[in-house]
């Protein structure tokens, strides 16, 4: 009885080494990894390796790595292997794929850029708070809020100048009627004396109107002074 015991348990003990099909070095079956609905077996690291570079090519939808086996390799079964990051980054990608392409909204702050939808009554609304950084931005602009400038007024400023610290400036100087010189955009404000102005890189305008100072320009100047 005791001979046939021990057979017994050395038939159906499992291994505690196997090789991998990927690296082919044989590794312990604590570091295996089993592809569910299928019987392939790889270990962790290589797994984690063929996911990192799918990834990184943009290949979300992951199948088991067997030439000619098509079963679906769901990245809430390889959380266990992979790094938070990785992870993140798939399921990521998995969310937005899952979107149509027309119906994808993502929050224009730079260090954000968080994924929403847009929604039925998308076409209705203007102002939005991101579900990501909660800041206010303009979905017609795309851009975060212009206080105090509808979208026509901000679509005629200058692309280099449509950062927010840009827009409060502009507002700041609609405030205090400062004048801008037409050569280098400089503002510049006028305290007391003439309208001839010269800035500081060189140029002379007029402060009511910017045109460029010549020779009676006083009297062909429409714009009365401020």
């Amino acid at each position: 009885m005791g001979k046939k015991h021990n057979n017994y348990f050395r038939k159906y003990t499992v291994p505690s080494t196997f090789r991998c099909d990927i690296c082919t070095d044989r590794k312990s079956t604590a570091k295996s990894f089993s592809i569910k609905g299928c019987n392939h077996t790889y270990c962790s690291n290589c797994i984690f390796q063929y996911v990192n570079f799918k990834i990184q090519d943009n290949l979300i939808r992951l199948t088991c790595p067997a030439s000619g086996c098509y079963r679906s390799l769901k990245h809430e079964h390889c959380r266990s292997i992979l790094p938070p990051k990785l992870f993140v980054d798939w399921d990521k990608k998995l969310r937005e794929d899952a979107i149509p392409v027309r119906d994808r909204l993502y929050c224009p702050y730079k260090l954000c850029s968080a994924l929403m939808v847009k929604g039925p009554n998308f076409k209705d609304i203007i102002e939005k708070v991101c579900s990501g950084c909660h800041k206010l931005f303009c979905t017609k602009c795309m851009v975060p809020w212009h206080a105090g400038m509808n979208c026509e007024e901000f679509q005629k400023v200058h692309v280099d100048e449509r950062e927010q610290e840009d827009i409060m400036l502009m507002q700041l100087a609609k405030i205090n009627k400062w004048s801008r010189c037409p050569n280098c955009k400089f503002y510049v404000e006028r305290n007391l004396g003439c309208s001839h102005m010269c800035c500081r890189c060189g140029y002379v305008f007029c402060y009511n109107c910017g045109g460029y100072l010549e020779r009676g320009h006083d009297l062909i100047c429409t714009k009365a002074p401020r």
